[in-house]
């Protein structure tokens, strides 16, 4: 039996749509075993509710045994360690795959490179944000070149901290995709890529004072932002307590407020706030993951 861990992410942080994808140390775990016949699939280890052709976890396995010519008779699956809440915006599904092709590749004698799985999970995932966070840790900015996925790896500043604002409501990436236009005109577009240029540079050179312009958005904001009842308020309030800067995480419905490691009462607080609204919150002060997935 093996053991893999993999990390929560934060993706889009803002203009890098489809393109930025950042590790968080939330994460969950998983147990393979391969057996000679039937497949077990369990929750924490009690069976699970999610049919086997809906499972992304063993549905991953088997693109990468079917690419590969590999014949598993039977799997024990078990998701021992869920921290990644499910439809919020941080990468719940990229942990799903990220484990069943690292699961795979190890059944398979390491048949598939890091390139590999990164650009099946892609492929799997439809978009390299969140996987290539999943997969290499860190602060990721990654692109499709032909049918290849190209990426870049730095390492965050050690002093910001993500607060992540977790509701108790969910959105599906689907959903988050439907209220989007199809075009953009010429200056939203210049308007995100000066932006997410100047945001990898901010935090290379810890220009931190240029982050709350680095995350604004033309491309998705302006269109999910009115599904997550009370951003504008939530994103102000935290300006008002010292955060460096708000973004809506992935698709939603989490929302992202980065902070200085310093800042030690900005999570009471901001939670006490969200306590005065309809809808009940969840908050979470992380700090970036530079490991990416393990087995351990």
């Amino acid at each position: 039996m093996i053991k893999i861990k993999v990390p929560a992410s934060t993706a889009n942080m803002g203009p890098g749509f489809d393109s930025f994808g950042m590790a968080l140390n939330l994460y969950n775990e998983f147990e393979f075993e391969e057996r000679e016949k039937d497949i077990i699939f369990l929750s924490e280890g009690k069976p699970s509710s999610i049919a086997l052709e809906e499972n992304l976890i063993y549905n991953s396995m088997i693109k990468a045994f079917q690419k590969y010519n590999y014949e598993a008779k039977g799997m024990y699956i078990n998701v021992s360690k869920a921290e990644v809440p499910f439809s919020r915006g941080l990468g719940s599904s990229a942990t799903c795959i990220a484990a069943g092709l690292t699961a795979a590749n190890y059944f398979m004698k390491g048949m598939m490179t890091e390139q590999d799985i990164i650009d099946l999970a892609t492929k799997i995932e439809g978009h390299p944000d969140n996987v290539v966070a999943a997969i290499k840790g860190g602060f990721d900015v990654s692109l499709f070149q032909g049918d290849k996925v190209t990426y870049s790896k730095i390492i965050p500043p050690e002093d910001l901290l993500f607060v992540a604002l977790i509701p108790n409501f969910k959105m599906s990436t689907s959903d988050g995709r439907k209220v989007l236009p199809d075009e953009y005109c010429k200056k939203d577009c210049i308007f995100n890529i000066s932006r997410a240029a100047m945001l990898v540079s901010s935090f290379y050179n810890k220009e931190y004072n240029h982050l709350r312009t680095c995350f604004d958005d033309k491309i998705h904001q302006p269109y999910r932002g009115p599904l997550i009842n009370g951003m504008s308020e939530i994103f102000k309030e935290a300006e008002t307590l010292g955060s460096y800067g708000e973004f809506i995480s992935g698709s939603g419905s989490t929302l992202m407020a980065v902070i200085n490691k310093e800042n030690i009462t900005f999570g009471e607080k901001i939670n006490s706030f969200l306590q005065t609204t309809d809808i009940k919150w969840e908050v979470k002060v992380l700090k970036p993951d530079n490991t990416g997935v393990q087995i351990i």
